[in-house]
């Protein structure tokens, strides 16, 4: 999201001085005379009052007054200017509707921008940013990743606690339109908790897991398995359903929906949604070690009928997550590759001897062209001796 740098081409007194005079105008309870404890003072009044001008002005002549504001801030020395800003951005969420809601995201924007790259105000500038963004459904226009957001505070990183309270916002407000982007939040919030404190994220944890699980294009997710927060869980059921969509099959969660029905639904899981997942889950398992399957064995392995297999198999492919060939003739189908549901010692060791088996093949290929190019080498000089 881009915006226009702050200048203003009076000077401050005089924006003071008009800023007053404007909002006494508008029926609001402030002197149109400078105070006489400095411009700090003024600024805090001026913010008191500004949100009058959302009950009957213009968007672009309520910009121009918002961006009058911030030019001033802006010139507030850090030790001074923390309680300014935070009052501004409070008001800046109570904007009444949605077009002025985006003058106020805008205006947020400006100043986030404008300050120091090293102020740590910038994190609670940018946090309300963030309110404000979903009040207008402009989330990804100021946030589209993990790492754009880090390096948004490279030069003043905030601290943990502080990018704990981000995470979970950025998650409330991702949450409902885009559950990959939410799912890499969760998993980025609990990777901010140690070992000491990791007991007291068991909330979090469990919201990182749904999420997860809820997520259509989320299927590696033994990570989850290894983040401290989640480590805690063990025993829980909540638990125990991760490790079913880790590593086993359709018919452990069939079960497990049996036994926990009323668990799952509290969750806020979607028992269909689960089913189709854990059907690809199962799909990809067996294709790990089955470079051909039959249509018999898919009907079992995935409890569908017989019908349902093409459009599976099909549906399967689209998410590129496995490569095949369909043989409806001879009612089979053939694996070419997949991803593995899961990447540890096994898979490092499997890839480990691919790579070997490449290295050998290489050095087969290299001795072979090295001796043809000895041989033509030979050959030409040969035959320059017969001429």
């Amino acid at each position: 999201m881009n915006s226009p740098p702050v200048f203003i081409d009076l000077s401050m007194d005089e924006q003071v001085q008009e800023l007053r005079k404007y909002f006494k105008n508008l029926g609001a309870e402030i002197s149109s005379e400078k105070s006489n404890k400095g411009v700090e003072d003024d600024l805090h009044k001026i913010i008191g009052v500004c949100d009058v001008c959302f009950k009957d002005g213009e968007p672009n002549q309520i910009d121009c007054i918002l961006n009058s504001i911030v030019s001033i801030m802006i010139t507030i020395p850090l030790d001074r200017g923390e309680n300014i800003i935070l009052a501004y951005c409070e008001k800046m969420t109570k904007a009444p509707n949605v077009p002025l809601t985006k003058v106020c995201l805008q205006s947020l924007w400006r100043l986030f921008n404008n300050l120091d790259t090293a102020s740590p105000l910038r994190y609670h500038v940018y946090y309300h940013l963030v309110q404000v963004a979903k009040q207008c459904d402009q989330v990804l226009e100021v946030f589209t990743g993990v790492e754009q957001l880090k390096s948004q505070f490279a030069n003043c990183p905030p601290s943990a606690e502080q990018m704990q309270k981000l995470y979970r916002l950025l998650h409330d407000v991702t949450k409902d339109t885009n559950l990959e982007l939410s799912s890499k939040v969760m998993i980025e919030l609990l990777g901010t908790y140690t070992a000491d404190n990791a007991c007291v994220a068991r909330e979090d944890a469990m919201k990182c897991i749904v999420t997860a699980l809820a997520d259509p294009n989320t299927f590696l997710l033994d990570p989850l398995l290894a983040l401290k927060p989640v480590r805690f869980l063990e025993g829980d059921l909540i638990h125990d359903l991760l490790s079913i969509f880790v590593s086993e099959k359709l018919p452990a969660y069939i079960q497990f929906y049996e036994d926990h029905r009323e668990f799952v639904n509290s969750q806020g899981l979607n028992h269909e949604q689960n089913m189709k997942k854990m059907r690809l889950l199962t799909f990809m398992q067996l294709a790990e070690s089955n470079p051909e399957m039959t249509f018999d064995t898919l009907t079992k392995e995935l409890q569908i009928s017989e019908d349902e297999v093409e459009p599976f198999v099909i549906e399967v492919l689209k998410t590129k997550l496995v490569r095949a060939r369909l043989d409806q003739a001879n009612r089979r189908v053939h694996i070419s590759s997949t991803m593995h549901r899961t990447f540890g010692a096994p898979q490092w060791e499997q890839l480990r001897d691919l790579l070997q088996s490449w290295k050998e093949n290489l050095s087969v290929v290299r001795d072979g062209l090295t001796q043809v190019s000895a041989a033509q080498l030979e050959l030409a000089r040969n035959q320059k001796l017969v001429h």
